[in-house]
């Protein structure tokens, strides 16, 4: 399977004056390139009988050098991919706005996500140390693998720089401690396992919000420009990134723990952006990283030789009871205990949800691993016979 290798280079200033020149570049033709490209589309809604074939971006390649390059001598000045590139990436985004799958491409701003790609005579020198197009030798932070990448990007977050490629591994079938696993995420604790074991979260923004609305205070009262404002700039960018890094840390360390360790695991499919709507718990829950959890647990599993079951997000996980299967009419925020007034059972609200969500996974489960709300009432009424049946 195909996976991301990045880490951090080690750049002196002549390294990072000419990445900067790069990121300019490539910059400078996806603004040219959709500033083009919105003009056409504006041309054929107003002129629909004469209509202009929508570039590709071979064609936005060959007018940027026949008109662009000539008027702008600093474009020799870099390799010819950082502004390719860019243009493919300018197309690619048309065409999932075309889809209808994200809204249409935005001007990119200097300093705000600088990046760029080069392809052609890539070399691993040693195990810290890549060779580049127009760059020369460049140094990293952690041993690359011994492989030769095709392309590479570049990109900078806060002050520093960042490179990436795609590389090649096979994945490994670990020894599995646990058949399957129920995971139940939430705000209190990231997440709670059917076996009984709790992960807190980072809550990385909420421990450093004070330092962070301080130096946000500071910004504003700087003269925007002023050398004070681009070091508080840098301080804040440098501080979110600190806020990123913890939370993606523990995301990790825990779904590395649950591929690693389980064969099978067992979540909820959460409607993030509807819980985000909640006012009230949208901070919490944007500090949890429930999509990078999913993100993270979908190739991990792959990558270990285990198996992710996603439950449909109708399924009560949390009003259902584990030991006899009675449902709930109505369960609040505030009841952390989840208790059943058919068979008496106690149990904590998270750990219930999570033994439910094992429960529905060893039932029945799709082959594109999701159980259906359908599957779910299913075995509700399941449990319910057998509640009525034990009673016999």
């Amino acid at each position: 399977m195909i996976l991301g290798f990045k880490t951090e280079l080690k750049l002196n200033n002549n390294h990072r004056t000419e990445l900067l020149k790069h990121c300019g570049v490539a910059r400078h033709a996806w603004n040219w390139g959709l500033a083009l490209t919105k003009q056409i589309l504006d041309h054929n809604q107003a002129n629909p009988e004469e209509k202009i074939k929508f570039p590709s971006a071979i064609d936005l390649h060959k007018w940027l050098v026949a008109l662009v390059k000539p008027e702008n001598p600093w474009y020799f000045e870099v390799s010819k991919c950082a502004p390719q590139y860019a243009l493919r990436r300018l197309r690619t985004a048309w065409d999932r706005c075309f889809k209808k799958v994200s809204g249409a491409p935005k001007f990119k701003k200097k300093g705000k996500s600088d990046s760029f790609e080069l392809d052609g005579t890539i070399k691993i020198r040693g195990t810290h140390k890549i060779q580049l197009p127009k760059l020369g030798v460049l140094k990293t932070s952690e041993s690359l693998p011994q492989i030769t990448p095709k392309s590479v990007t570049i990109s900078r977050t806060a002050d520093r720089w960042y490179i990436s490629f795609r590389i090649e591994v096979e994945p490994t079938d670990t020894p599995k401690l646990v058949e399957v696993v129920g995971v139940d995420l939430g705000v209190k604790s990231l997440a709670t396992l059917s076996t009984g074991e709790v992960f807190e979260g980072a809550k990385s923004y909420r421990t450093l919000e004070t330092k962070l609305s301080r130096l946000q205070w500071i910004n504003r009262h700087q003269v925007k420009g002023s050398a004070n404002w681009k070091k508080a700039q840098s301080k804040i960018a440098r501080l979110h990134q600190r806020i990123a890094n913890i939370r993606k840390d523990t995301l990790h360390k825990l779904t590395t723990y649950l591929a690693k360790n389980h064969g099978t695991v067992v979540i909820e499919e959460l409607n993030v952006s509807g819980m985000m709507a909640n006012r009230k718990l949208a901070q919490a829950i944007a500090d949890m990283g429930f999509y990078e959890f999913r993100r993270q647990l979908d190739y991990k599993t792959k990558l270990y030789g285990s198996e992710l079951v996603v439950v449909d997000r109708w399924y009560p996980s949390s009003k259902t009871c584990s030991d006899c299967g009675v449902k709930k009419e109505s369960l609040s925020l505030k009841e952390r205990v989840f208790k059943c007034e058919h068979c008496g059972f106690e149990c904590d609200r998270d750990l219930n949800a999570a033994i439910n969500l094992k429960n529905a996974a060893s039932h029945a489960v799709s082959a594109c691993g999701l159980v259906s709300a359908d599957t779910a009432r299913m075995k509700q009424e399941d449990f319910s016979l057998l509640a009525n049946v034990s009673k016999l």
